[in-house]
């Protein structure tokens, strides 16, 4: 699975060109078009080809410093360890041992979702134009989700969350 984070200014991966583009603390000083004309830097293709666009925006202290504990690490690599074992036991006999190596057969079969994931990713497609490629890919990010999950059917909660993960084609259609 190929996963693209947008992040931190110094390290050259950030929304715009002066890098505050959606931060709550720092104001924006680009233009439309100038945000327009770097984004348009990553051609499509490129992006597409691209499971996850993440947008991690910088963290307050007041989080980091908070206490509270998440879920722990083991309880999460348990989940991702019973998801492998169920790709393992979906492709048996394949050539194929993950989602993210699914092929159009495999997507067919295995990533259908729900009615009301199937009206979603519609007016998703729709609404922003996505490729052929960036459907596939939602989809077996989506089926990926549901296996975390614990599920046997791709349900609309792991196409919306699937969806989410593709930032940068909403920005790229806005």
């Amino acid at each position: 699975m190929t996963v693209l984070t947008t992040y931190s200014k110094e390290l050259g991966a950030q929304a715009c060109p002066c890098g505050y583009l959606g931060d709550p603390l720092h104001p924006c000083s680009c233009t439309p078009v100038m945000v327009q004309r770097y984004r348009s830097r990553i051609s499509g293709p490129l992006l597409d080809r691209i499971d996850i666009h993440i947008e991690v925006p910088a963290v307050k202290y007041r989080d980091l410093a908070d206490g509270r504990e998440g879920e722990s690490s083991r309880s999460i690599g348990s989940r991702v360890e019973k998801a492998r074992e169920v790709q393992r036991d979906r492709f048996s006999g394949s050539k194929v041992h993950s989602n993210a190596q699914m092929t159009p057969r495999f997507i067919k079969k295995f990533c259908e979702p729900d009615a009301a994931g199937n009206r979603m990713l519609e007016l998703v497609t729709d609404r922003l134009g996505l490729s052929a490629r960036s459907y596939s890919r939602i989809l077996k990010v989506a089926r990926t989700i549901a296996d975390l999950d614990g599920s046997d059917g791709v349900r609309e909660q792991h196409v919306s969350e699937a969806i989410q993960y593709r930032s940068l084609d909403r920005k790229a259609s806005s």
